[in-house]
Order: C-alpha cells, then sequence, then structure tokens
C-alpha cells in the first residue's frame, strides 16, 4: 500500500515534521512490495480454509457493497493525497493506509474463523471452566453484578465495542506524528495474534460461560449474545455454507481476542505522546467488560494477552530488521 521508497520517507518526514535525523527512522515501515505479498497470502489462505471447509463467500450479496467501496475508493484517494504531496496530503495517504490494513485483517480474521469452527470438534468448556475455578474466578457472580445494574452494563457496552475505536485513534495518531514504524509494527502484531488466536482456537472450540453456565431465564442478553452454540453445530453439519460477511458473529472464545486487542492497543499507546493515558484507559475497560459482554471465561483472556505480548514481541523484530536493512539500503 507505501508506493514511497525508504529513503524517500525518511527525507519527507526529516522536512514535513522537523525531526532529528536520529528519529528519521521512525518514518521506515514495511516495504510496499511485503505488504502485497502478505495481503494476497493471507487472502489465499482464507480461500483455501472456505474450501477445505465446504463454504463460500457470495460475492454478489449486497452486505459486500461497503466492503467493494472501500477497496475501490480507498486506494484511488491514497493515489490523489500522493500526488497531491502536501502535509496533510500525506498524512491522509497514511490514514488510509493504516485503516484499509487494519480493516482486511480484521474481516478476513472473522471470515477464517468459520472454516476453522466447521473443522473443530467437540468442545472444550468443561476444561475452561476447571481452570476458571483454579483461578476462584466466579463468572455467574460477575454476570449477576451486571445483569442487575443498568449503569454497568451501558458502560461495559461502550468499553467493549471501544475494540474498533481504539486502533482507528491509535492508527490516526501514528498517520498524524509520521510514526510509520509504529503504525506497521502495531498492524503486524495484530495480524500475527489474529493467526495464533485462530491457530490456539482450532484446538478448543468453546460455546463460552453464558451458554455453558447460565440456565434459566435471561435477565441481561449481552452484546455478544449467544451465537456459538447455535452457529458452530450448523458449520460442523454444513445447514450453513455461506458466509455472509455483512453479518459475521464472533465464534472464537479461547483466546479472546477483545484480550489480545486490548493489549496490543496498550502496548503501542505508549508511544502515543498526550493520547497515552487515555488510549491505555480505553483498552483496560474494555478487558473488564469482556467477561460478560463477549461471554469469556478468565482465562481465555489470558490466553489472549499472552499471544498479544508474543506477538508484540515478533513484530518489533521484524520491524527491527526491516529497520536496519532500509537505513543500510539508504
Amino acid at each position: 500500500m507505501n508506493d514511497r521508497q525508504p529513503s524517500t520517507l525518511v527525507a519527507t518526514s526529516a522536512s514535513a515534521w522537523s525531526l532529528p535525523r536520529a528519529e528519521a527512522r521512525i518514518s521506515i515501515g514495511f516495504s510496499p512490495g511485503q505488504v502485497r505479498i502478505t495481503a494476497i497470502l493471507t487472502v489465499a489462505v482464507c480461500a483455501l480454509l472456505l474450501w477445505a471447509a465446504g463454504l463460500r463467500v457470495d460475492p454478489f450479496a449486497h452486505s459486500n457493497i461497503p466492503y467493494y467501496a472501500v477497496l475501490a475508493l480507498g486506494p484511488a484517494l491514497r493515489a490523489w493525497c500522493l500526488r497531491d504531496a502536501r502535509r496533510w496530503s500525506l498524512v491522509l495517504a497514511d490514514i488510509v493506509e493504516y485503516y484499509t490494513l487494519f480493516m482486511a485483517m480484521a474481516l478476513v480474521g472473522a471470515v477464517s474463523s468459520y472454516p476453522i469452527a466447521a473443522m473443530s470438534d467437540g468442545f472444550a468448556d468443561a476444561g475452561l471452566q476447571r481452570v476458571d475455578e483454579l483461578l476462584q474466578f466466579d463468572w455467574l457472580a460477575w454476570y449477576r453484578l451486571v445483569a442487575a445494574h443498568r449503569t454497568l452494563q451501558l458502560l461495559g457496552i461502550a468499553a467493549y465495542q471501544s475494540i474498533f475505536l481504539t486502533p482507528a485513534l491509535l492508527l490516526g495518531w501514528f498517520a498524524l506524528t509520521g510514526q510509520r514504524r509504529e503504525a506497521h509494527r502495531f498492524l503486524a502484531a495484530f495480524g500475527i495474534a489474529a493467526v495464533m488466536t485462530l491457530a490456539v482456537y482450532s484446538q478448543m472450540p468453546a460455546v463460552g460461560p453464558f451458554s455453558y453456565l447460565w440456565h434459566g431465564p435471561i435477565p441481561y442478553m449481552p452484546v455478544s449474545e449467544l451465537w456459538q452454540p447455535d452457529l458452530i453445530p450448523q458449520l460442523r453439519a454444513h445447514t450453513l455454507t455461506v458466509v455472509d460477511v455483512g453479518q459475521l458473529r464472533g465464534l472464537v472464545s479461547a483466546p479472546s481476542f477483545h484480550a489480545a486487542s486490548a493489549t496490543l492497543y496498550i502496548a503501542a499507546a505508549q508511544r502515543c505522546g498526550p493520547l497515552r493515558w487515555w488510549l491505555t484507559a480505553i483498552p483496560c475497560a474494555m478487558l473488564l467488560s469482556t467477561p460478560v459482554e463477549g461471554t469469556h471465561y478468565l482465562i481465555d483472556l489470558i490466553l489472549g494477552a499472552g499471544i498479544a505480548l508474543i506477538a508484540w514481541f515478533f513484530a518489533t523484530l521484524l520491524m527491527r530488521r526491516r529497520v536496519r536493512k532500509a537505513l543500510a539500503a539508504g
């Protein structure tokens, strides 16, 4: 997505943002070729998973229109901004690039969870609940507390749904301040975490504590509702064969990708200057809301956070290697 060469990026950053040369490396990201190859491989793997599970995406569904619009308008807008070459045009070009990459990864990851669920076997809820008992975490008590207080419900809903607000703020800040390195490190970590989450999920599918533990009238329906016990058996029985990208539902219980995302957001927020505390507080609130609104066991959150830390470590190694090569060539 980035058509500017590393040397051009460094020069642009130094002139437009008046950065010392020692800090010019913050403008170095992955090369356009690396981004394109990764994108092509990711889509190919998703398509292969769909084929192996006997699933398909209807390319003519009306729900696809917003995604087609982004794919058509995003590159065109970015190309115009790069040609314009003014300061705010370059910032907008980076915003379009980062947002498009993030949206694409989130979409492909969500679609891929369907064939993985279809090819899975059994449910791991009994084991996950036993771990929670060892950790002395009472999910039912947590749920009853939220169900009894409307204020906690509203706060939990807002916090849980901030999973898309926080990265928009993070990536917008990185674009505004010319921190391409940090934006690409965050995006790489997000992608790695998604792959790791899906890999672990394939070995421990679950319906979640709400479906597994709660019996009787439902006083409060969390945001994630009760999709796993309905959709996963349909996918396994091949009674559901078309994935509607406009109606994707969260099927991954363990590890919690909300917990993984929140951990990555907190790590990335440390490079956001005056926004750091706000962009740390929001993901922390999201973590607190996830057991109920995401119907997750506590161990789901722990696994998700652990995956995020590993993903951040490898993304950092990849970015350091990329920066060294770019500076050496430049």
